[in-house]
């Protein structure tokens, strides 16, 4: 089964428009009053991928008991019916396939919201949370078993085309599977396969033969001592092959949750040699795990190292990729930060992308207006530029440097950021097709009158050292280096390493127990310190900077106030940087992004069309 992205693929007894998945992913877009069921804002959520030409859409993963309660407004299988149903009426019309997904989180769930105990094969502590969870009893695996098989008879009765078993990363399944969460005594440890058998095999009698079963399955726990192994995944599918038309091979346990989706310090596609390896007559086999770009995703499937390509983070920040792809267009590129993607924490953030900004509509109505003119080409006037052009307006887009992107350009030299080369590209791209008059190496004043949408960045705080701006921008004088590090966003962090992969001396300053304390949102916290670490980097924590004379840094212990000298030619003030002081008062004048208060690229992005809409209102 070889094709391109838009090739329609038989699956069970449906077809698929396109080779395309949009997986199962946390969304927090419940309505409060009814927090565990789907929304109107899932439906749209769902209805937007397939009319951008998604063959298979994977809902967000229902917990098939009620005492599975694995964050604030999971879903629940008993409460999803409508939800199912609206969502698979909303992708109909585009032929898009819509499976349920269906899971219970086990001892990697929460007992905030129950008030029980967790249930997972063995009392084994969960290294995130530490919590103990029970040992699920007979009758508890006899009640998963239906309800898994429950769930399942009632999707597709809601008009699913068929549902996908969890079995990943955070499933009760996959800790079955596992010598690292399963130390029963009974049947279900010596055959440590025979819940995931048991479950397909009443997931299947009650969906029928016709509907689509999907199993996504831990294939690589990365713990060879006693986890999940290839070599134990490939025996698992010989076992339950018949019972499924496609795998969705992941990688990563509890131990390693950083593994299953990386940002872009890991290269797209590292799955796919084990995806190729696990390839199973009659199952369709789907290549998850960052593949983010068209081109790649075609290499894959031509290859046939997979029947589909799961693009999840790519749909997130363009939903009309299909679209796109098949009609030669450019596609918004994904960046691979997880910074808006990955929502599932205690503060219940909305599903986003940083480059795309859903929360504020992207298409306007064309129509005749009065010129504008924007100072600065970051990402806040990049994309209220292509927004004001989209909207009719004749967009004037003067930059004081030789280039486009802002600090987007300068940040997409220090490693794992390198993707944001692609999307200043794409921007340029974009705004040469509208059409926008691009004035490089000007210096503008802000006219007394006229639409003017201001995004000229932030100002460096003086006295503290290089600001990590010009560091990036100018380069540093040879010496060792101390990079100041009271914001812990992560740019700090990137930039201790590449000066260390220069061969230089480097220690970085953070007021908190750990560096980069920003990065625990991303994935990214623990495998910071790994990288750190191996490069030798000096993590000086608990302290800021006191004094620097030039060829030293005095470092104080922020509790003690005890102090530390460290060598330095260099330092480098990683702090935020100040907004404009003043900006002009005026109803057409609008200041945005760095201008205002230091911003994420997602929030510059979606102040910027934020802003553009109202110029054009």
């Amino acid at each position: 089964m070889r094709g391109v992205l838009g090739d329609p693929v038989v699956l069970g007894g449906r077809t698929a428009p396109s080779r395309v998945l949009f997986g199962p992913h946390v969304t927090h877009l419940a309505d409060p009053a009814r927090p565990r069921a789907l929304s109107r804002d899932h439906v749209a959520h769902y209805r937007a991928r397939a009319a951008g030409g998604a063959g298979v859409v994977v809902t967000e993963v229902a917990s098939v008991v009620a005492d599975d309660h694995p964050y604030e407004d999971a879903p629940l299988a008993a409460a999803c019916a409508d939800g199912w149903r609206d969502v698979a009426d909303a992708c109909r019309p585009y032929g898009t396939l819509v499976l349920a997904g269906l899971g219970h989180a086990g001892g990697q769930g929460s007992s905030a919201y129950t008030r029980g105990p967790l249930h997972a094969p063995s009392p084994v502590p969960d290294p995130a949370s530490g919590e103990v969870p029970a040992a699920l009893s007979a009758d508890g695996i006899a009640a998963v078993v239906d309800g898994f098989a429950s769930a399942a008879g009632a999707a597709v009765a809601a008009g699913c085309d068929g549902v996908e078993v969890a079995a990943g990363q955070h499933a009760l399944l996959r800790q079955f599977l596992s010598g690292l969460t399963n130390h029963r005594d009974d049947a279900h440890g010596a055959d440590r396969a025979r819940l995931l058998v048991e479950v397909l095999t009443a997931v299947r009698a009650a969906a029928g033969p016709d509907a689509v079963v999907g199993l996504r399955l831990g294939v690589d726990e990365l713990a060879p001592w006693a986890g999940i192994t290839p070599a134990d995944a490939s025996s698992v599918l010989a076992r339950v092959g018949g019972l499924v038309d496609l795998v969705v091979p992941v990688r990563g346990s509890a131990l390693s949750v950083g593994a299953t989706r990386p940002d872009a310090h890991t290269a797209p596609g590292f799955l796919r040699p084990t995806c190729r390896s696990l390839r199973t007559d009659g199952v369709a086999t789907v290549l998850a795990g960052s593949v983010v770009d068209p081109v790649f995703a075609l290499d894959v499937l031509e290859s046939g190292d997979a029947d589909l390509v799961e693009m999840t983070r790519a749909q997130l920040a363009d939903a009309d990729l299909v679209a796109l792809v098949r009609a030669g267009s450019p596609v918004r590129p994904c960046v691979l930060t997880n910074q808006q993607c990955r929502v599932r924490d205690v503060r219940n953030p909305r599903i986003s992308c940083t480059v795309a900004a859903p929360e504020v509509p992207e298409r306007v109505v064309p129509r005749r207006v009065d010129p504008v003119l924007v100072v600065g080409a970051g990402p806040a006037g990049l994309e209220g530029a292509r927004t004001l052009a989209r909207g009719g307006c004749a967009v004037r887009l003067v930059e004081r440097d030789d280039a486009v992107g802002g600090l987007l350009r300068l940040v997409a030299g220090l490693p794992g950021r390198e993707r944001l080369a692609d999307l200043v590209a794409w921007y340029s791209g974009e705004l040469a097709a509208l059409g926008v008059t691009v004035a490089l190496g000007t210096v503008a004043d802000v006219p007394a009158d006229g639409r003017v949408l201001l995004a000229t960045g932030g100002v460096d705080r003086p006295g503290r050292g290089t600001p990590i701006a010009a560091a990036l921008r100018d380069g540093l004088p040879p010496g060792a280096v101390v990079v100041d590090d009271p914001l812990g966003d992560g740019a700090a962090v990137a930039l201790a390493e590449r000066l260390a992969a220069e061969g230089r001396e480097v220690a970085i300053v953070a007021p908190g127990v750990l560096v980069g304390p920003g990065l625990a949102r991303t994935g990214d916290l623990v495998e910071a310190q790994a990288r750190l670490a191996r490069a030798e980097v000096r993590r000086v924590t608990e302290a800021r900077v006191s004094a620097w004379s030039g060829s030293s840094v005095t470092v104080a212990d922020v509790v003690t106030g005890a102090t530390t000298t460290l060598p330095a030619a260099v330092l480098v003030d990683a702090g935020p940087r100040r907004a404009l002081a003043d900006p002009p008062e005026r109803p057409d004048l609008h200041v945005v992004g760095d201008a205002v208060a230091p911003r994420t690229v997602a929030e510059a992005v979606r102040e910027g069309r934020a802003a553009a809409r109202e110029l054009l209102s």
